[in-house]
């Protein structure tokens, strides 16, 4: 990709029809997420709370367990369901991304250091200031 001396870049035309398919289908599943797992949870949680702790950790720790790619691999996604190894690899994921979020939020409230460290990766590859400004709208340069 060509950068532009404002770090934008020109994104190719689209060629074919449909070719936006993959985002919408993206978008859908990420609301169908949203939507079954919304009333799941109490407290004060929002979508991206809860997205991010289903389809990006959750899942995450998922993936890596070896034993139910191969169970994935060889049976129905019915069978797959049913498998208890599928059950015993959920209750663990969960009790994994309590520990490494624990351990993570304690460290950063410790240390001025790590809290230093995680504003200038939000700040930097994490984009946070360009998602902010990219959500307040197209008028938000205006200012």
């Amino acid at each position: 990709m060509g950068l532009s001396a404002d770090g934008s870049y020109k994104l190719p035309p689209m060629d074919a029809v449909g070719s936006g398919s993959v985002q919408e289908k993206q978008a859908a599943y990420l609301v169908e997420i949203i939507e079954k797992v919304n009333g799941l949870f109490e407290g004060e949680l929002t979508d991206d709370d809860q997205l991010v702790y289903v389809n990006g950790v959750l899942k995450g720790k998922l993936l890596e367990n070896e034993t139910l790619v191969q169970q994935a691999a060889s049976n129905s996604k019915e069978q797959f369901a049913n498998s208890p190894d599928l059950s015993n690899a959920l209750m663990h994921a969960i009790m994994d991304a309590f520990d490494a979020h624990q351990s993570m939020s304690t460290q950063a409230l410790g240390s001025e250091r790590v809290r230093a460290g995680l504003k200038e990766v939000l700040l930097g590859p994490a984009q946070l200031y360009e998602s902010l400004r990219a959500k307040s709208g197209p008028a938000a340069g205006a200012r």
